[in-house]
């Protein structure tokens, strides 16, 4: 595909790097030189200094044979101009939008971002979907990630290998022996930095990052079965109520487990008016890193922190501080992606980097047709994809063992009319089948072909 990119940050320079390594044609512009100099030196894309929001600047970036535009600049403003111009002057039919800004994204103007309106096909809201992602985390607390595939029928669980992991050392073959019923299947993990697609007669060994798809609804047992004990908490602090903050908190009061939330917020005005938007949270105007505040609300009773606030040194020394005085689990986002780095040397549970959250999800509305979701892994080099058996599918009523599948492809699980399955090499794949499956990033044009995807064009 031909794929414009507008806004050369780095939420754009890593939609850019991933896109070109999977061979897609990419143009990016943006006014500042310096990030345009970058993508021209370092990455198979074109780089253009310009503003985006110029008819004239579009030309030159060859908008009219442009499959998608995604305009991830840092205005609101610019991004849907961009998205309206890319519309009415080059009628580029795919166009995906960054938009921050609540006030455009409240119910009440849903009428706004229409073809006859504003023709944005896909809106990313970058704190809510960080808000979606940590609920998720907090909704798996002894997995490091817990993603929803098939609408929700299936979750892939990444989960850390510890000494307390039962089965260890054993034989994946041997696990699906005793597991009979357990509706999960590992994909694959990462181990010494690498990421390896692992076969039957692998083990699983300390250390291992492991990517395991699971039926939803075995996804505490299939936790334990791993090692993994912890409940979802029942007390949460939340340090920093912006919009992450908010919007988590929202989430969590209409939970169905229902836990006890606390808020902190330094800036005396914006506690006020989040303790107007929120109905059962308890929020406190002060400082996270004051120990004596922490004293004042409890922090012994508290299970999980999630620190929330703008600035990356103050997410992780709160923290830090919050883990010495004894809480079970926490949680910081960091815009930089160096503090990802020292998480093991700072023995932090969980550090979330919040662009690169948003760049998944830009991502997985990139590919054509009954692709439905994705999740990238190793930075790119695989991914996590629920495809849909068509009729014009290579791999309807054909049986695994006689599919053409090449190696760097691993089938995980199969949904069947609601039912989830773990393939066999007997099972025969049939109309409407929901597969999820693991790819590295050479062999998506073969997902591609083996599931006769059309374009979304």
């Amino acid at each position: 595909m031909n794929i414009l990119i507008c806004g050369a940050g780095r939420v754009g320079f890593s939609i850019c790097a991933q896109l070109s390594k999977q061979g897609h044609s990419v143009t990016v512009i943006d006014k500042n030189s310096a990030d345009i100099q970058k993508i021209n030196d370092t990455l198979d894309a074109k780089g253009i200094v310009g503003i985006a929001t110029y008819p004239s600047v579009l030309e030159k970036a060859d908008a009219k044979n442009a499959d998608m535009i995604i305009a991830v600049t840092r205005n609101d403003e610019t991004n849907m101009v961009v998205c309206q111009i890319a519309h009415s002057l080059f009628n580029i039919q795919r166009k995906i939008a960054r938009i921050r800004s609540k006030e455009f994204l409240k119910p009440i103007w849903k009428g706004l971002f229409t073809k006859e309106n504003l023709p944005i096909d896909i809106i990313i809201s970058p704190e809510f979907e960080v808000a979606k992602s940590l609920q998720r985390k907090l909704e798996a607390p002894g997995a490091i990630d817990n993603i929803p595939f098939a609408d929700d029928l299936v979750r892939l669980l990444e989960i850390q290998i510890d000494e307390k992991c039962p089965v260890i050392n054993t034989a994946l073959s041997k696990l699906s022996d005793i597991f009979t019923d357990l509706d999960a299947n590992v994909l694959g993990v990462l181990r010494n930095d690498k990421f390896l697609i692992l076969k039957k007669s692998d083990k699983l060994i300390k250390n291992d990052k492991a990517y395991i798809l699971t039926n939803s609804k075995q996804v505490d047992r299939t936790l334990s079965i791993f090692g993994k004990e912890e409940k979802f908490a029942k007390t949460i602090l939340i340090i920093g109520a912006g919009n992450i903050g908010l919007d988590l908190g929202k989430m969590l009061e209409e939970h169905e487990q229902n836990p006890r939330i606390k808020i902190i917020e330094k800036d005396a005005e914006r506690a006020e008016m989040i303790a107007s938007e929120l109905n059962e949270t308890i929020v406190i105007k002060g400082d996270g890193l004051d120990e004596n505040l922490l004293k004042e609300i409890n922090i012994e009773e508290i299970d999980t922190v999630l620190s929330l606030t703008n600035d990356d040194e103050v997410n992780i020394m709160s923290a830090l501080l919050c883990k010495k005085k004894g809480i079970k689990r926490t949680i910081s986002i960091a815009n930089s992606s160096n503090y990802s780095l020292l998480q093991s040397t700072l023995k932090l549970d969980d550090i979330v980097d919040p662009r690169m959250t948003t760049v998944s999800t830009i991502l997985k509305h990139v590919h054509k047709g009954k692709i439905e979701s994705v999740y990238t892994l190793d930075n790119g080099e695989f991914e996590v994809i629920e495809a849909k058996i068509l009729e014009s599918s290579e791999l309807l009523n054909i049986t695994l063992s006689k599919a053409d599948i090449p190696d760097g492809i691993r089938i995980g699980l199969i949904v069947r009319d609601g039912v989830v399955m773990v393939p066999k090499k007997d099972t025969v794949f049939c109309l409407n089948d929901r597969v999820i499956l693991l790819s590295n990033r050479e062999n998506l044009p073969t997902i591609e072909s083996l599931f006769k995807i059309s374009p979304y064009f």
